[in-house]
């Protein structure tokens, strides 16, 4: 009797030993699938290099839109609408400043062939010929603030800012009256030029505004540091990118009032190497 009692005891000691081991294990399994989802979740960005070592993508940058004007930063809206339509037939995509920082920091696929769509200052043919055009053909746009100009003769009233937002083109600060970065000199020239406009122009749009453009496409490192606190990223014209924060010197080309052909050709050359 004493023996068949201790026969059994061992049985279901036994058991219990397996059961609590299979806990441990699924236990465990549950604790690693959600390590790795959380490290899925917290991809690690890529590097200063490794962001230039990407191949760069187009971004055309349009500053006036009319007819009669010779400024070398105009176009005519003829020209602009068929500078468009010559992208779109050419089969290319307009992409999103946030695609483009999920590109460039975490290798988040981008549509083929894509380009980005800039403008600068805050004119008012922005909202009357430009995001009409480009929502013809189903593209978006991006728009660049200058903010002292709110409500002025020939720019963009805030109505019409908070319109092209609900309509899907994002919004980005172009500064307060477009003094150049390389001439903030203290805190206060920050605060005026970038913390309070950026507060306001958030204000207009309901959400974040996590882009900026550089007044005159020019930057130096001490700039692309501070706008690093409030941007994703930051554009220049044409200049060669710092190495160090190359998120705060996405480059662009400025379109003037070329054959479609050629703003087309100049793209291409322009993008086509891996810039530094």
């Amino acid at each position: 009797m004493k023996r068949k009692l201790i026969f059994i005891c061992t049985i279901l000691l036994g058991l219990v030993f397996i059961s609590c081991n299979h806990v441990r294990q699924g236990n465990g399994n549950s604790v690693t699938n959600a390590e790795s989802q959380e490290a899925g979740v917290k991809q690690a960005m890529n590097s200063p290099a490794q962001i230039c070592a990407k191949t760069e993508i187009p971004v055309l940058c349009f500053h006036r839109i009319e007819d009669g004007n010779k400024s070398t930063y105009n176009v005519s809206p003829a020209t602009f609408s068929a500078d468009i339509k010559m992208l779109v037939d050419s089969g290319y995509h307009s992409i999103s400043p946030a695609q483009l920082y999920d590109y460039l920091a975490y290798n988040k696929t981008l549509p083929q062939k894509p380009v980005m769509i800039t403008f600068d200052d805050s004119r008012v043919e922005d909202a009357l010929i430009a995001a009409p055009v480009l929502e013809k053909y189903g593209f978006r746009g991006v728009f660049f603030i200058m903010t002292i100009t709110y409500n002025k003769k020939n720019y963009m009233t805030i109505d019409q800012i908070a319109q092209l937002a609900k309509a899907g083109h994002t919004i980005g600060l172009h500064s307060w009256d477009h003094t150049m970065v390389t001439k903030y000199k203290d805190a206060a020239d920050w605060q005026k030029q970038v913390v309070d406009p950026n507060k306001k122009l958030e204000k207009i749009i309901g959400r974040p505004v996590e882009y900026w453009a550089y007044p005159d496409g020019v930057f130096d490192h001490k700039g692309t540091e501070e706008l690093s606190k409030y941007f994703k990223l930051s554009f220049s014209l044409g200049t060669k990118r710092d190495s160090l924060l190359p998120l705060q010197t996405i480059r662009r080309m400025i379109v003037p009032d070329w054959t479609p052909k050629g703003m087309l050709n100049a793209m291409h050359r322009t993008f086509a190497r891996k810039k530094s």
